[in-house]
């Protein structure tokens, strides 16, 4: 996940600093849960040996190379991101595992400006709630797409079936004076009802536009290890916090980690989180 269009646009926004993306890199494991979800979008895209797959907002590209094994050699995934340097661990990492059927570009999602009816396929894995202008990337992809194809998009899903992740940012809003900050769109729950995800396909001229819930456990060793990946993953709060001292956004990660209290147990931390798939076709 890299974000669009927010802090410094020519950095990669929120998701595009240096230490953002370190952190990104370094909290890698525990993203593997997403792994049966992310076959689940592909599946829904109709992903096949020899297709050709567009990958919007890539990030760092854990998708992306699970969609270069599934097409194959005779196949090829164009992996685009604003955030080059989220990008560049795509590109490395697609290198090392081997994969030669994957290029990555630079680009920004509201402006792709790809060939007409070139592909196959297309996907953005937690992401597409992030960018602003969304009608202009929705009308991108499916202009890139060929007729009778699928885009899929993975989204999180509303704040309050998300209190990992809700949570700290109502915590984060309300302590930075600005409670209403978190729940804005573009944002990381910006398309979590499925009436709303469901209007993005529908308004860009998608078909057969469907819907799913995919709902997961959040699992941790322990709360604090569940408190530093939040640390890594969610450069938002840090944002929020900005005009904050250091003693006070100490305070503020106090908070959240009471707040989050309540899903540690005996046998670690654990809290719900559902996803929303939505699926249209040109």
């Amino acid at each position: 996940m890299a974000e669009e269009g927010r802090g410094d646009v020519r950095s990669g926004g929120t998701y595009g600093s240096i230490d953002a993306v370190e952190r990104w890199r370094r909290s890698g494991a525990s993203r593997a849960f997403l792994g049966p979800i992310t076959e689940r979008m592909l599946d829904l895209a109709g992903v096949e040996r020899g297709y050709r797959v567009l990958d919007v907002a890539a990030g760092s590209g854990e998708q992306t190379l699970l969609v270069a094994r599934r097409v194959g050699p005779s196949g090829s995934v164009l992996a685009v991101d604003i955030a080059a340097r989220m990008l560049a661990i795509a590109a490395e990492t697609a290198q090392q595992a081997g994969y030669r059927n994957v290029q990555t570009r630079v680009v920004d999602a509201r402006d792709l400006d790809l060939e007409p009816d070139s592909f196959d396929a297309a996907i953005s894995r937690l992401a597409l709630m992030l960018i602003p202008e969304r009608a202009k990337t929705m009308a991108g992809i499916r202009q890139a797409l060929k007729p009778g194809k699928r885009f899929v998009a993975l989204v999180i899903g509303a704040a309050e079936e998300c209190p990992f992740i809700g949570l700290p940012m109502v915590v984060a809003g309300r302590r930075a004076g600005r409670p209403r900050a978190p729940f804005g769109d573009p944002g990381l729950f910006a398309l979590g009802e499925p009436s709303v995800l469901t209007s993005v396909f529908e308004r860009a001229g998608f078909r057969d536009v469907a819907v799913e819930a995919v709902a997961v456990q959040r699992r941790f060793p322990s709360l604090a290890v569940a408190v530093q990946n939040l640390r890594d993953i969610l450069p938002e709060v840090s944002e929020l916090l900005v005009d904050q001292s250091e003693a006070e956004r100490d305070s503020v990660w106090a908070e959240i980690e009471e707040a989050l209290r309540r899903f540690e147990g005996a046998e670690g931390f654990a809290a719900p989180h559902t996803f929303r798939i939505g699926v249209g076709t040109k």
